[in-house]
């Protein structure tokens, strides 16, 4: 999954758990329901300070958007340790 629908993907899991709409988040955020619409579809790519304000309106942290989720349950997405032993 690109990263842009992996944000849209959990964007909009964050904002229904909160039972919260699109219009709402826009109202909070001052970001267009357009934007959000945009993004929660994937076709959006934003930054960092996007993100950040997000998540304060959402009152949780910008890696939760980056989270990749399966079977709704929160997964780390940081890459494997390197084994030195195999590393020339």
């Amino acid at each position: 999954m690109d990263i842009r629908r992996l944000v849209g993907k959990n964007f909009a899991r964050l904002r229904k758990a909160r039972s919260l709409t699109q219009e709402q988040i826009s109202d909070r955020s001052g970001f267009s329901q357009q934007y959000l619409s945009g993004l929660e579809k994937g076709h959006r790519n934003p930054t960092v300070i996007t993100l950040f304000e997000l998540a304060n309106c959402l009152e949780t942290t910008p890696d939760e958007f980056l989270r990749d989720i399966k079977s709704d349950t929160k997964t780390d997405i940081s890459p494997p340790p390197i084994n030195l032993s195999t590393v020339e």
